[in-house]
C-alpha cells in the first residue's frame, strides 16, 4: 500500500533552517512528481513547491522561491524540501504528496494528488 512519511520538522529561530523528508513506498516511486503543500491554522492547503518525476524540473510558490529547495532521490524513495531563511509565516504543518503524472503542470492543486502523508509540524519562533 502507498505510505508517504514526512520528517524533519520541529522548532526554528526566524532566519533558520530545517530540512524536511518524504519516504515513499507501495508504489514506483520514480513515476510520479511529489509536491510539498503546507496548511497554517484557519488557512487553506498552500502548494509550495512540486518536483518532477526525474528531478529535472522544479516549482515553486513566489512566497518561498529563493529560500526554499526541493530535491529527490530515486534510489532512496525520498524527496527533501531545504528550508533557508525561515519566517514565522512558514509555521505551519507541511504535507508531501503524489502527483498523478511525471510532470508538474497544475502542481498547485491538491486534486491532481492521490495520496498524502500525515504531515510535519513547522514552527518558526524565536
Amino acid at each position: 500500500q502507498v505510505q508517504l512519511v514526512e520528517s524533519g520538522g520541529g522548532l526554528v529561530q526566524p532566519g533558520g533552517s530545517l530540512r524536511l523528508s518524504c519516504a515513499a513506498s507501495g508504489f514506483t516511486f520514480d513515476y510520479y512528481a511529489i509536491g510539498w503543500f503546507r496548511q497554517a491554522p484557519g488557512k487553506e492547503r498552500e502548494g509550495i513547491s512540486c518536483i518532477s518525476s526525474s528531478g529535472g524540473s522544479t516549482y515553486y510558490a513566489d512566497s518561498v522561491k529563493g529560500r526554499f529547495t526541493i530535491s529527490r532521490d530515486n534510489a532512496k524513495n525520498t524527496v527533501y524540501l531545504q528550508m533557508n531563511s525561515q519566517k514565522p509565516e512558514d509555521t505551519a504543518v507541511y504535507y508531501c504528496a503524489t502527483k498523478r503524472s511525471r510532470y508538474g503542470y497544475n502542481w498547485r492543486h491538491p486534486y491532481q494528488y492521490d495520496y498524502w502523508g500525515q504531515g510535519t509540524r513547522v514552527t518558526v519562533s524565536s
